[in-house]
């Protein structure tokens, strides 16, 4: 979608209500529709990352189909959830440290869980004024 466009809430119910499944053509299609626009867009020399789950092929294959040896995606992220890849991200944006990409093709998307990420350090509130 364009960042332009108005969402309604019906259309993300709509949206929300799409089972995200490799045997759904509803899914797949306007998936597959984005990323060969994405991929022209691109070009053939423009790497893509996914930042998402690697672990399932709902989302990895159809964007394999695509992209091929160019969809990499974070070597940190095998063995992650959700919540500790984004805080993964977090902790890497502010020290400024970038992550090592792999091609999803041959990576290793899946392994033994990481430990537990060290937690943030705690912002001070500002208090509130009257």
């Amino acid at each position: 979608m364009s960042p332009a466009t108005i969402l309604t809430l019906d259309r993300l119910r709509q949206i929300a209500g799409t089972d995200i499944d490799s045997s759904n053509e509803s899914y797949l299609v306007p998936l597959r529709r984005d990323c060969q626009q994405l991929c022209q867009i691109a070009g053939d020399s423009c790497e893509v990352v996914l930042l998402g789950s690697v672990a399932t092929p709902k989302y990895v294959d159809p964007l394999l189909e695509v992209f091929g040896n160019r969809l990499l995606f974070p070597a940190e992220f095998a063995g992650r959830g959700d919540m500790s890849r984004g805080g993964l991200l977090l902790r890497c944006v502010a020290a400024g440290e970038e992550l090592v990409y792999v091609p999803v093709l041959n990576g290793s998307r899946h392994g033994p869980r990481p430990t537990k990420l060290p937690p943030l350090p705690r912002r001070r509130s500002k208090p509130l004024r009257s």
